[in-house]
């Protein structure tokens, strides 16, 4: 899973960086005579083709780096479980026992992004590491396999000085006759609710170079930083995670005009982007551009208000306060923007249970139940749920 943090500025290691959200327009309006870091030379062309952190770094070119090339040892290791079978279901099933199998080959996860082979070699990396491995041994088995990003609900569990946003990465197979198959290496980042889309091997190829770029910046090799959020863009240009590395790079080095300008272009991208509309916030303001940053700070505040996934935070926050009413309202505004989220249905569950209201409680509860994923889940909700009831000396089937 890769993460971005917006409002404070801190710079997470990133594997995807941002979640897509839908929300409604804002009414704010640019101030009227706002001047800008911006000059009519820095755009979004010249921090890739004249930054003044390429020194050094012009002319290496990243882009012969195959992330999904066999070795000898990978080819062994493939055909030892695999070799001979024809049959391209089953093919594929001995591929996934191979490689996560209990005794097998042992994955370890790690927050590093590595290619197919360093994967394989070190038998350890983070979700775009393994799904390198898998989709290039998949391939070597003539199996149709393509990268999958898949959307995490937002994390605003920071407390408002910063939010998170997730985006995990996983593999879809395509077996033929409408048959496909998911393989996922972290469940835990994985729910079949979250929306998710097949991707080109040059937007995941973004990905890696853009994650890659997040280490070196974290080092301070700034160069380096810079060639592969460079690269990230030459392999994606839509790839709108890679433009707010590389403004956050910008504004490290002290290159304020090369940051706003690369902020901007992925809000050319997605004008919803909260966290490129943070970034700028902040940059205007240290800038000392007062009605630029309020424009911007008060453009995340209205957009978040309009995500589901923000009400449910407030919701739990009031939940801990007990302020059940509170959190009724906020998960009711949830629910209407998003009606396939179980969670939401167990806390409003819960906030009328605890204010009292029990055939409420029930009702949305059984909701919870019904939108549950699995039958592990059903059944954690209702032992929550009978616990509760227990707790209070009440009977849930009354």
């Amino acid at each position: 899973m890769g993460l971005a943090l917006g409002i404070d500025m801190r710079i997470a290691q990133t594997l995807l960086v941002l979640l897509a959200i839908t929300v409604l327009s804002s009414c704010a309006m640019m101030p009227e005579n706002a001047s800008s870091l911006e000059s009519n030379d820095v755009t979004a062309s010249t921090v890739l083709q004249a930054s003044p952190l390429a020194k050094g770094v012009e002319h290496q070119d990243l882009s012969q780096l195959n992330m999904l090339e066999m070795t000898p040892e990978m080819m062994a290791f493939v055909d030892s479980y695999v070799g001979g079978v024809q049959n391209r279901y089953a093919r594929m099933k001995r591929l996934v026992y191979a490689v996560m199998g209990d005794d097998n080959f042992k994955l370890i996860y790690d927050d590093k992004t590595r290619t197919a082979q360093e994967t394989f070699r070190d038998a350890r990396g983070n979700c775009l590491s393994f799904t390198n491995m898998f989709i290039a041994m998949a391939r070597y088995l003539e199996i149709h396999a393509d990268y999958q990003e898949v959307d995490i609900p937002p994390d605003w569990s920071l407390a408002g000085h910063s939010f998170l946003f997730s985006q995990h990465i996983n593999v879809l197979v395509d077996l033929g006759a409408d048959e496909r198959r998911i393989v996922d290496f972290n469940v835990y980042d994985f729910h079949l609710m979250y929306e998710r889309r097949i991707i080109s091997d040059e937007r995941a190829r973004a990905h890696y170079f853009s994650n890659i770029g997040v280490d070196h910046m974290l080092k301070g090799d700034t160069g380096l930083a810079y060639a592969n959020f460079r690269q990230a863009l030459v392999e994606d240009s839509t790839f709108s995670p890679a433009w707010i590395n590389i403004g956050v790079l910008h504004r490290r080095e002290g290159y304020p005009g090369y940051a706003e300008a690369a902020y901007k272009q992925a809000l050319e991208i997605n004008q919803f982007n909260l966290i490129a509309m943070s970034n700028l916030a902040n940059l205007y303001q240290e800038e000392g551009l007062v009605d630029l940053a309020e424009f911007y700070t008060d453009k995340v505040k209205s957009h978040r208000m309009n995500n589901p996934y923000y009400r449910f935070y407030l919701a739990q926050n009031a939940v801990i306060d007990g302020d059940y009413e509170a959190a009724i309202k906020h998960l009711k505004i949830a629910i209407k923007e998003r009606e396939d989220e179980d969670r939401f249905y167990f806390l409003i569950s819960l906030s009328y249970l605890m204010s009292g209201d029990r055939g409420s409680a029930a009702l949305w509860m059984a909701k919870a139940e019904e939108l549950a994923a699995d039958d592990v889940d059903r059944q954690r909700y209702q032992n929550k749920m009978d616990r509760l009831f227990m707790s209070q000396g009440l009977d849930r089937q009354q």
